[in-house]
């Protein structure tokens, strides 16, 4: 397994440490400890699961070793009793205001106000379910127990821990800083991979018995339906199952059933011609069966008597069976039609040795292995514990049909980057039980869509299939539109990817990473920023019957004005306001000075390839500056494959809000600049392309209610190579004060109420000519209407004080 050695620093910076007979610290930084007791005297070097790399700067600390041992930074100070570690023994105070009460930090005392990590799977989880430990609490300070973490060798293999009685955990005193002890986490425990740029496209999921003409017609058909897609998955049914030869319960298996594929060489090759990537799913625990295609070449390799057809059983602490499991069984299937697996690991974290989890070796072998030849490696198993996030993509589990599911899913997709677990892919739609809900189905893409991975999925029920067109006309055409769009947010996404992996970020954030002392950041789980320019309110109640409605409770941060990407509605901050959207709408909202780059391409093709047209949302009212990043691979086929690059920055976008001047240095293909929540064009307005003014030769249009109101140039072609595009707006340009009136009265025509009652409220707004707004407000929350009846009205009316004040 020498081969399987990666990169790693696990031995500290010596002057880090402070050691005695049985303790020793480690001050990894200003504000992470590591704390280990051993009762041998012997303490652990080696990379765990979580931490990788503790070869670290050595901070600014002193130590005062007397009666007690204290180190002390400019942070925390610990004092020690010398004694195994207690809760009265080893302490540690902090230099920072988190509680009102500040307690320290005791060895062995559960916090109370941590705020979560994640858990393995959701699978039959009905809603809520506890998603343990994370490194952000708001006490300010948490902790790792790294004590029984399985190590790795350096040999390319696993160990585990040595007997005895020991403690080894990590100790995070950040306050609420919360993005910097993120960083802390990452330095330590490794930073998260750049994902292959087809992951970010949509996926096709189903536990169904596939046939292989069947698949591909089923691909072809979303083709002609101008629905794109990038990953055909292949659940359990590729190989074979039920067949009489197969002695167990047939979920493990690595032969191909003839029944289902004549020929998976043809099969990879008509979808790799479709630029889609192949998964299947592996469950392993069943080992290696006598009927098997690899039994004989397996048994060989490992000397295993094959007179009596006795199975391989599964060992992963076994080397050798796990080189012949990924360079035999496996490669053999890889070499006729997988690109990447899907490890469907059940069976718990148990093995032959104590302390060496099973889905851990997977992940982790699997993972080194289909990096090899300088591919972009890629996995889709569930998550293992801290250090997981090395490994991605983590699949969530088997989801049951419920609103209660969908209601949690993004307050656990967020949480989990508290314990750097950015990836999550979810079974979009629901996997089992339930029943039909078209609506539900809908919310839940349109959520999937603004997930970290976008995966289809459900059982093989005949009734839960998610193609779009199985459900009815008004449902089926919003999930397609919102699966375009997917794909059109792949180059933001793609950038996003990147530079969180450098910048050690998530893509899904909670609302208090970035506001961390105000109350309302933690008050709304379910909100979250979607990158750094994107706020995601999801909806995950059913829309009221009478006005065809769906509504969601937000909370707008100060010192921004924000604009939906879908309606261009322009919202003031600094408030909690209820936002109420059609089934075709969804709360996206954009800050000022956010740049969105999409695919240009309304209907874009399958497999993620760089864009040959560009749109670039752009939301003026502050400085800004952004890139877009492609890897030069993506334009060329190889085969089924993607691999590793050097990313190349494509284009980089630049917007001063004092001049009022967007610059972009893009290489040649066609742009599109859509300014959202500018409805006039100014009157200096201009247009340069490499210095030269053509103004006249750009398509510039306003568009206004019922399109998204904007301001859009369409810049004229450009050649190969790179080119300067400067589009002038004026000194100081300011979001416009949208007209509502139109939208009010199309959202009342839709009320299903009497024309009494739509009366009544259309007369209150048209009292606007005459009455301030909050005299006409006023009256319609005199009415004796419910929410659900005048808050939709009310939302739009007060959306931009700019409009009160007119």
């Amino acid at each position: 397994m020498d081969n399987y050695v990666f990169l790693c620093q696990p031995k500290a910076n010596p002057n880090s440490i402070v050691s005695g007979p049985k303790y020793r610290f480690t001050i990894i930084t200003d504000r992470l400890i590591r704390y280990e007791w051993a009762e041998d005297g012997q303490f652990e070097d080696r990379a765990s699961t979580f931490a990788i790399n503790r070869s670290l700067p050595s901070p600014e600390f002193r130590v005062a070793d007397k009666k007690c041992l204290e180190i002390t930074t400019e942070y925390f100070q610990l004092c020690y009793d010398k004694e195994k570690f207690s809760p009265n023994g080893l302490v540690v105070n902090f230099n920072f205001k988190t509680t009102e009460w500040g307690a320290p930090w005791r060895f062995g005392i559960q916090l109370a106000l941590n705020l979560g990590g994640t858990t393995r799977t959701l699978d039959l989880c009905d809603g809520r379910c506890d998603m343990g430990q994370g490194i952000l609490s708001k006490e300010g300070y948490s902790a790792i127990d790294d004590s029984t973490s399985m190590l790795f060798d350096d040999q390319g293999f696993v160990a585990t821990r040595p007997a005895g009685d020991r403690i080894d955990g990590y100790l995070f005193c950040y306050g609420h800083d919360y993005k910097a002890a993120m960083k802390a986490f990452y330095a330590v425990s490794g930073k998260q991979p750049i994902l292959p740029r087809y992951a970010l496209g949509n996926w096709w999921s189903r536990y169904y018995a596939y046939r292989q003409d069947e698949y591909i017609q089923l691909m072809d058909e979303f083709h002609m339906r101008d629905i794109p897609m990038a990953v055909a998955v292949v659940d359990m049914d590729w190989h074979l199952v039920s067949d009489k030869r197969v002695p167990h319960s047939g979920w493990t298996g690595y032969t191909w059933d003839p029944k289902l594929f004549s020929d998976p060489e043809m099969f990879a090759r008509e979808l790799h011609s479709r630029n889609l990537k192949i998964t299947l799913n592996d469950h392993p625990h069943n080992g290696i069966h006598h009927h098997e295609d690899a039994y004989e070449e397996m048994a060989n390799f490992l000397g295993h008597d094959t007179r009596d057809h006795d199975p391989i059983l599964f060992d992963p602490t076994d080397p050798k069976f796990m080189e012949a499991y990924l360079r035999i069984l496996h490669r053999n299937i890889e070499k006729v039609a997988c690109d990447f697996w899907w490890i469907d690991w059940q069976q718990g974290p148990y093995s032959k040795i104590p302390g060496i989890d099973p889905l851990w070796l997977l992940n982790h072998f699997h993972y080194l292995d289909n990096a090899r030849d300088g591919n972009a490696p890629l996995i889709f198993s569930r998550y293992a514990g801290p250090g997981s996030h090395r490994y991605p993509v983590g699949f969530s589990g088997d989801t049951i049909v419920s609103w209660a599911s969908l209601e949690f899913q993004p307050e656990f997709t967020a949480t989990a980057s508290n314990i750097g677990y950015g990836w999550w892919s979810h079974d979009i739609g629901g996997h089992m039980y339930g029943g039909r809900d078209d609506e539900l189905v809908t919310r839940w893409v349109q959520l999937g869509v603004f997930s970290p991975i976008m995966r289809l999925h459900s059982s093989n029920s005949r009734w839960m299939s998610k193609q779009p067109w199985l459900y009815s006309r008004e449902y089926g055409s919003i999930m397609s539109e919102f699966l375009r769009f997917r794909h059109r947010l792949v180059p933001f996404l793609y950038t996003r990817n990147v530079i969180c992996s450098r910048e050690n970020e998530t893509l899904v954030q909670p609302l208090y990473w970035l506001y961390p002392d105000c109350e309302e950041a933690y008050s709304f789980p379910n909100q979250y920023f979607f990158g750094i320019e994107l706020m995601v309110a999801p909806i995950v109640q059913p829309r009221d019957k009478r006005t065809q409605l769906a509504s969601v409770k937000v909370w707008l941060p100060a010192h921004y004005r924000y604009v939906d990407i879908f309606t261009a509605t322009v919202y003031d901050g600094d408030r909690e306001i209820t936002l109420y959207r059609r089934l075709e709408e969804y709360p996206v909202l954009a800050h000022e000075g956010s740049i969105i780059p999409l695919d240009g391409d309304t209907a874009p093709r399958n497999g993620c390839s760089n864009p040959k047209t560009f749109e670039v949302l752009v939301v003026i009212g502050r400085d800004t500056q952004a890139s877009i990043l492609e890897n030069p691979t993506n334009d060329i086929s190889q085969d089924g494959r993607e691999f590793a690059g050097t990313d190349e920055q494509r284009a980089t976008i630049q917007y001063i809000q004092v001049e009022g001047k967007l610059t972009a240095n893009v290489a040649g293909r066609t742009w599109t600049f859509r300014f959202l929540g500018m409805t006039f064009i100014p009157p200096d307005f201009k247009v340069f392309i490499n210095g030269s003014d053509r103004t006249k030769d750009a398509a510039t249009i306003v568009e206004r209610w019922p399109q998204r109101p904007s301001l859009v140039v369409k810049c004229p072609s450009a050649r190969e190579g790179v080119h300067h595009i400067a589009i002038e707006l004026g000194p100081d340009p300011q979001l416009s004060v949208i007209d509502h009136m139109p939208r009010l009265e199309h959202l009342i025509m839709g009320y299903q109420t009497e024309f009494k009652l739509k009366d009544r409220l259309w007369n209150v707004i048209e009292d606007l000519k005459n009455r301030p707004m909050n005299a006409v407000v006023g009256r319609l929350m005199a009415m004796g209407y419910d929410d659900a009846i005048v808050g939709p009205i009310i939302e739009l009316l007060l959306a931009d004080r700019r409009a009160i004040q007119l």
